[in-house]
């Protein structure tokens, strides 16, 4: 009995400090604002650049020659043409869309 009582006191002091975390996480947090903030910019850059440039040709093409490589090999499908080609849409296409949306919704 003694056993169970201790065991309900060290679930209840558990129940406690997870509630006292979570009041001072609560009384201590600061608001989040989306602003103009220029930090990552320049990784954003070189990586729009990248998926726009050569890199989204290079990705396209080797998404191709593997659909290619697929198809010679016996395994006929319709994916092993229509994935290369949604990989070159979304390389080309995807990140003006996403920096847009991105844009619009701050």
């Amino acid at each position: 009995m003694k056993t169970l009582l201790k065991m309900g006191r060290r679930a209840e002091e558990a129940a406690l400090a997870t509630l006292g975390v979570a009041a001072a996480a609560v009384v201590m947090a600061s608001p989040a604002l989306a602003g103009a903030d220029a930090t990552f910019n320049t990784a954003l850059d070189a990586f729009t650049g990248f998926l726009e440039g050569s890199g989204g040709k290079i990705i396209t093409v080797l998404s191709l020659a593997g659909g290619v490589v697929g198809l010679a090999s016996g395994r006929f499908s319709l994916g092993q043409v229509a994935i290369p080609v949604g990989v070159g849409v979304g390389a080309g296409t995807g990140v003006p869309i996403v920096t847009s949306t991105v844009t619009a919704t701050i």
